[in-house]
């Protein structure tokens, strides 16, 4: 019986233990509503962002995204994972701010443009930086979908 109540401790601790992020979707990423604000440092009206509860639950705790990835900077400088890949991502209009996440890695990827990707990293929740997304990971790491 003794053995019994260890091995049921030590998987109900290793089960708590091993839950190193939560997995969220572009659906999450939802969760956010968009006004236009005056921006004068651009002089432009930029769309600023009212996060939504469910999405505001993950500031700052660990989370992975599946997406395409992208390197906008094409020089290895500016990352992101999105929900759509280069040719109908945000930038080129097909897409709203949510579908896009900036990622700062720990070490330089080594992955392609449009290739698919999971990564992991601390949710920050950008609401007043218009040079930066409104969704961003840090200290993140990836890996390739095959």
């Amino acid at each position: 019986m003794y053995r019994l109540f260890i091995f049921v401790l030590f998987v109900t601790f290793a089960s708590v233990c091993g839950i190193a992020q939560e997995q969220l979707t572009w659906k999450d990423f939802a969760d956010v509503k968009f006004k236009p604000e005056y921006n004068e440092k651009y002089d432009v009206n930029f769309l600023m962002p009212t996060f939504g509860e469910k999405i505001s639950a993950y500031k700052r705790e660990v989370i992975s995204i599946k997406g395409y990835f992208l390197d906008i900077s094409g020089s290895g400088d500016v990352f992101l994972v999105s929900q759509n890949p280069m040719a109908s991502c945000f930038f080129c209009g097909a897409a709203g701010p949510e579908t896009i996440v900036e990622v700062n890695f720990k070490e330089k990827p080594l992955f392609k443009t449009d290739q698919i990707v999971i990564v992991a990293g601390v949710l920050e929740l950008n609401k007043n930086n218009v040079d930066h997304c409104n969704y961003i990971l840090n200290e993140a790491t990836g890996q390739l979908v095959n």
